[in-house]
């Protein structure tokens, strides 16, 4: 059967999946019709361990020595293993706090450009967004004499939203709520940043020990400059939108919300509204658009699931409006941490006067992030005494820099001029 190919095309060949059915007597109507998720199996899955466990490198074979620590932390026992990469639970050597280290092989990358693009924009988007419901990049560690890159994210250790879903079935409104305005509060952050995620979905929604929200897996995600599409089909079938299953140009927010919107029923109803066993039905279904409400869902969730499942991109709920929603005010949403101040206009507007005054490495994110432009008309964004987002940015990414810097100095644990943030 052909698959959905996430960012080169919508019909590619077969790849491997697993279904996961809904246990009957987790919906009460689900003796009838057996709703199941599917997802690619390879995945990059942070599930939490059983306990620290033994910090011990394991068994290793002649003539080869497996590495006991990276940088300020212990490696310890694996997390998970996906396309680009394993996962490790590290241990800081003095404070004993928990991170997940993300493992991918050099020479993966340079024979992969796909996967070496997605590595790039992953890191590049997370140096820019710091949210409590979005999981942190702490730190890039690229040594020389390492074949290893090495990015050290947050621990998250409550599992995916998509396994606490199929062990639970659908989920009390309330609960699904508290979810749903999570989801939301990071999202928006995102799109207030220009970024789009593109691939929204259980599977890439994190919960932590309090049973928050992390979004996580930004190896899809986009800049958008306002008044601009994006034209690359990404995504996951089941989430995708329909202007991204027809190919052509869309708006990266409308398209994320959209899939907002098919997570929100899938907590409600514990299926999901756009199913088959065949992609290209599958993928019609979503261009038609025409899906079952169950009767348990209330007249409130329903409204705002008919608004957002709109097939016109232009007639959906906007951010603002599902967050000015009935339903999604019903319970007084949670009130975010204190989040880092936009740039200013002062340091924004603060001149660099020569090329040689930017900073190679925050030039090179730009890069990424900017592929539409050249080398050298970035660093002409840059020198303009203009507002423009290439200078947001890049204030952005001098700010991340600068704190792990102040981090360094308080602490004291790293060697002095041996900066690891790339």
């Amino acid at each position: 059967m052909p698959s959905f190919n996430p960012c080169t095309g919508l019909i590619a060949s077969p790849a491997p999946q697993r279904r996961i059915v809904i246990k009957p007597h987790q919906s009460p109507n689900n003796h009838h019709h057996r709703h199941h998720y599917r997802h690619h199996s390879n995945r990059n899955s942070l599930q939490p361990p059983s306990s620290i466990g033994a910090l011990s490198p394991g068994p290793t074979s002649p003539g080869s020595r497996r590495r006991k620590d990276i940088g300020d932390y212990w490696l310890g026992k694996t997390l998970g293993k996906g396309s680009s990469g394993r996962v490790k639970l590290g241990i800081h050597k003095v404070s004993g706090e928990k991170v997940a280290i993300k493992i991918i092989s050099k020479s993966h990358l340079a024979a992969n450009a796909s996967v070496e693009r997605a590595v790039k924009r992953e890191i590049a988007v997370m140096k820019l967004i710091h949210h409590p419901n979005i999981m942190s990049l702490l730190d890039v560690i690229d040594l020389s004499d390492s074949p290893n890159l090495y990015l050290i994210l947050e621990y998250v250790q409550g599992g995916e939203l998509f396994e606490y879903l199929v062990s639970q079935g659908r989920l009390p409104e309330q609960e699904a709520r508290k979810y749903f305005q999570q989801i939301i509060f990071g999202l928006d952050y995102c799109h207030r940043h220009l970024i789009c995620h593109r691939d929204l979905k259980p599977e890439n929604l994190l919960l932590d020990k309090n049973k928050n929200i992390k979004i996580a897996d930004f190896g899809m995600a986009s800049l958008q400059p306002t008044g601009s599409l994006l034209e690359t089909s990404c995504g996951s079938p089941h989430y995708a939108s329909p202007e991204i299953v027809t190919g052509v140009p869309y708006n990266g927010s409308a398209s994320d919300i959209w899939s907002c919107g098919i997570i929100l029923y899938a907590l409600l109803c514990g299926h999901l509204p756009f199913d088959d066993d065949n992609i290209r039905e599958l993928l019609n279904k979503v261009k038609v658009g025409k899906y079952k409400m169950p009767d348990h869902i209330s007249l409130g969730a329903r409204d705002l699931i008919q608004k957002i499942l709109v097939i016109r991109p232009e007639k959906r709920l906007t951010m603002k409006e599902v967050q000015q929603h009935s339903w999604f005010t019903a319970d007084p949403p949670p009130n975010p941490s204190i989040l880092p101040d936009p740039p200013t206009a002062k340091e924004i507007g603060r001149p660099i006067s020569d090329p040689s005054e930017i900073d190679d490495r925050l030039l090179e994110t730009l890069k990424v992030l900017w592929t539409d432009l050249t080398t050298e008309q970035v660093i002409e964004a840059l020198l303009n005494a203009e507002y423009n987002m290439q200078k947001v940015t890049y204030v952005l990414l001098q700010r991340h820099a600068t704190n792990y810097w102040q981090i360094d100095r308080d602490d004291d644990i790293r060697k002095s001029g041996k900066s690891r943030i790339k």
